[in-house]
């Protein structure tokens, strides 16, 4: 007759590591090897993620001119990111879109920056209305004169 005292005990502890029909040999651990189940952790490239936020942030606002600033904190976590990705082997992706962003929230920033002051030296008679009628009536008369 059979009985459950006939059969080996397993540890339980170890049973979420072993995979199904690797049953370790008597005073040994778990098998190595690829277990069902289990993933291994992945590895991310924090800088990366960092830089292609701060890229998307900067992208956004650099109509606003605070954008640059966004755009060279992503530069610079990019630069880092990339070298990581290099050592790891992860996170490239990611941080060559956080550079491409970063340099275009940049140029948007200069840009926005550059037509503003442009406006503002162009309007600059304008700026002691009595009212926003007299401003708008002296702005449209700034650009049509020439």
């Amino acid at each position: 007759m059979h009985t459950r005292e006939d059969e080996p005990r397993t540890d339980v502890r170890t049973l979420d590591r072993q995979a199904p029909g690797h049953d370790p040999a008597p005073g040994q651990g778990p098998t190595p090897g690829p277990h069902h189940g289990v993933r291994p952790p992945a590895r991310r490239n924090g800088p990366a993620v960092a830089a292609l936020t701060l890229g998307v942030l900067g992208a956004v606002t650099s109509i606003v001119v605070v954008g640059g600033l966004f755009g060279v904190l992503g530069l610079v976590l990019g630069a880092v990111a990339l070298r990581t990705a290099r050592r790891t082997g992860t996170g490239r992706g990611m941080a060559n879109a956080g550079v491409v962003l970063s340099l275009l929230a940049i140029a948007g920033s200069v840009l926005a920056a550059v037509l503003l002051a442009w406006y503002a030296d162009r309007t600059q008679p304008c700026y002691r209305p009595d009212s926003f009628r007299q401003y708008r009536e002296c702005v449209q008369q700034q650009f049509h004169r020439g």
